[in-house]
């Protein structure tokens, strides 16, 4: 949750401001926007009191961290007694704030669709605040020590990165804010690359507020930082699922597309990220989440079979199958809220609503078989020719049983309308149970939709088996069995395709990622090379940048202080760190006499000046064959001057897990034949 000033848009013409609406500014700005800041819709209302509340509950609970400080370091009773008094009222403010909080998390209707169709709302997440981050001096910083470059001439590129980071906080309910999140996901891989050294620490601090409580956590890895991203896109979509229309086809599939990715999302988090410090990030938090997300995925897939224009026997057994099932998936969500973590955690308006929706779709299980039961005949009602389908029609009412009925013949047209009575009773049974849960919870109570849909359902219930019942029906009451969940789509959880939104690496000016990152430390030199009557005296290789890989001993190059394994990252003031192998070439092959002025860097790590001084470069020769096979493994291994990245295409990436081009092992002391000196 966002401290400062988040504002979020709601659904409509408010979210056509955030998506792609800013003019190209060059290749290192993200064109992607958030929401505007001062669109005041509900859903901005909601995240501004949402802010305050956190701002007060962080300083509540500063007061009370300072207030039991003092109570363990006093020995005076009068004070320890006056500090308790104080605690008390703190912890009451805090209780009440946090209570407030919890009803604004459970807020769900401004989260849900505009269609006037009735549906039953989903559960929706709100998103983690988080507060505004000055990056300006730390990151000039390390430009200045690290890369040793004018830090001032990168003030544009830490603008265009917080910019960004301002952007995402407030991202648009459509594909535009996903879009959004993702592209901050993977500047974050470059970031990370380009100025997170395990040396050193740059003094950034990410404040991220609990999704649910508010409460706050600080971290300086920036794992944090993505682990939050990534548990908003998952948020995000639980938003998108929710206010999709689905009282059509198109509405449902859509909403089902958004849980899978979300669950998709958390799954991806839980598997990745580790030791987190806010609770709703934890392990059992988020495989409640992905159980949630699973079974909203269930419930608009029953929906979708609803929404079938043909409804015929088949139709209805496979109606209330799905009914069960959701009724199913939903009492595994309520175990994984049960938890002795998360019981106290959750808030009470989402086991509500699960509980609900458990007895809900429990008691549609048993409507749409008492349908069945009472009112199809296979020859009517989907199933061809009667004597020969009859038979098929029975055996599948006794195969959507969990057992067999007892003492009744389905082939008796009385024995099914006294099973179908029975199953309404449990129907009813189950609605009533559900309104009563309904009523229990303030937060549901608010819901007028939620009332609307588990009355009607209840109503239709009841005159269906006043329609049934008779009068004279003096037979015994028969019991009903459960209804065998059983679904026809599975839910396929997606994870997160960072690759989807493609990203140039902002701070690409600092040269080629995979030479110039914060990992790796080299040392820069000046050279003036003078072209002698044997040429320049050098082979080069590769290019972005252009790998000085063989020396001739003796010659101009040699006598300049270049060595094999220089990199070549400016020839007369002009960089080349991103120039290709010809443009190098040319520009060296245009020596003049009074010479060429060359900038080269040579990595330098902990590892190369360790197998430097065991193992110079001019004893590689006597090595023998097994020692000079360990080396090159060696050289695999570490990011030593033996390494070299050839880059194709773009600098484009997809977040940690994509690479910046192909690692190859050379072994300068054998240049190939056939390889130019120049």
């Amino acid at each position: 949750m966002i401290m400062d000033e988040l504002i979020m848009s709601d659904s409509g013409s408010d979210e056509d401001i955030a998506a792609l609406t800013a003019e190209d500014r060059g290749s290192t700005e993200s064109v992607r926007k958030g929401c505007d800041p001062l669109v005041s819709t509900q859903r901005s209302k909601l995240q501004q009191r949402r802010a305050k509340l956190n701002q007060q509950i962080n300083r509540e609970l500063r007061l009370r961290s300072g207030a039991e400080n003092l109570y363990r370091a006093s020995s005076n009773q009068k004070v320890k007694e006056t500090v308790a008094l104080e605690l008390s009222f703190v912890n009451s403010n805090l209780q009440l704030l946090k209570e407030e909080l919890e009803e604004l998390n459970s807020s769900m209707n401004i989260y849900q669709t505009e269609s006037e169709t009735v549906n039953v709302p989903m559960i929706p997440l709100g998103l983690k605040e988080t507060k505004e981050i000055d990056m300006t001096v730390p990151l000039q910083d390390f430009i200045r020590e690290h890369y040793s470059e004018d830090a001032s001439l990168y003030l544009n590129e830490i603008r265009v990165f917080m910019e960004l980071r301002q952007a995402m906080r407030t991202p648009s309910r459509n594909e535009a804010g996903q879009e959004l999140l993702m592209e901050y996901y993977n500047q974050l891989y470059f970031l990370d690359q380009r100025f997170f050294s395990p040396h050193r620490s740059l003094g950034i601090h990410f404040h991220w507020y609990d999704s649910l409580t508010g409460v706050p956590s600080v971290q300086r890895a920036l794992a944090f930082e993505k682990g939050s991203v990534l548990f908003n896109i998952g948020a995000l979509y639980t938003q998108i699922g929710a206010r999709q229309d689905r009282s059509t086809l198109t509405g449902v599939q859509n909403a089902i597309d958004a849980f899978q990715r979300a669950a998709g999302a958390f799954l991806y988090l839980q598997e990745n990220f580790s030791h987190a410090p806010s609770l709703d990030m934890s392990g059992p938090a988020l495989s409640m989440l992905v159980r949630l997300m699973v079974a909203q995925v269930q419930e608009c897939v029953c929906e979708k079979v609803i929404l079938m224009q043909d409804i015929n026997l088949n139709v209805l057994l496979q109606a209330a199958q799905e009914a069960a099932r959701v009724s199913d998936v939903y009492s595994l969500v309520l175990q994984a809220m049960s938890v002795p973590l998360l019981k106290d955690y959750v808030p009470f308006s989402w086991i509500s609503m699960v509980q609900v929706k458990t007895h809900h779709f429990r008691a549609l299980a048993h409507y749409y078989t008492a349908v069945v039961l009472c009112d199809c005949s296979g020859a009517s009602q989907g199933m061809p020719d009667e004597d020969d389908d009859e038979g098929g029609e029975i055996k599948a009412l006794i195969q959507i049983h969990t057992r067999r009925p007892d003492k009744l013949n389905l082939q008796d047209k009385e024995d099914k309308r006294r099973l179908g009575k029975a199953h309404l009773r449990k129907a009813i049974i189950r609605h009533e149970e559900a309104l009563r849960l309904h009523g229990v919870c303030k937060m549901l109570r608010k819901m007028d939709i939620l009332q609307e849909v588990l009355s009607h359902a209840h109503t239709r219930s009841l005159e269906k088996y006043s329609d049934i019942d008779q009068e004279d029906d003096f037979c015994e009451v028969a019991e009903a069995p459960e209804i065998q969940s059983h679904t026809q789509q599975k839910p396929d959880i997606k994870t997160p395709d960072f690759s989807a939104v493609r990203v140039t690496d902002i701070f690409h000016r600092l040269g080629p990622l995979s030479l110039f990152s914060a990992r790796n430390r080299w040392v820069r030199r000046h050279a003036c090379l003078v072209r002698g009557e044997a040429g320049l005296g050098l082979t080069l290789r590769g290019d972005s940048p252009v790998l000085v890989a063989g020396v001739l001993p003796g010659g101009c190059a040699a006598e300049a202080g270049l060595r094999e394994g220089d990199y070549i990252v400016a020839v007369n003031g002009a960089d080349c760190r991103w120039a290709e192998h010809a443009e190098v070439v040319h520009a060296l092959k245009s020596c003049t006499e009074r010479g060429l002025e060359l900038d080269v860097i040579t990595l330098q790590t902990h590892e190369v000046e360790k197998r430097t001084s065991l193992s110079p470069a001019g004893d590689r020769e006597s090595q023998s064959g097994s020692e000079r096979k360990a080396g090159r493994e060696y050289e695999r291994g570490s990011s030593s001057i033996w390494n070299w990245s050839w880059r194709s295409g773009g600098s484009s990436g997809s977040g940690g897990s994509k690479r910046l081009g192909n690692t190859f092992s050379l072994s300068f002391g054998n240049l190939r034949e056939g390889e130019p000196m120049y």
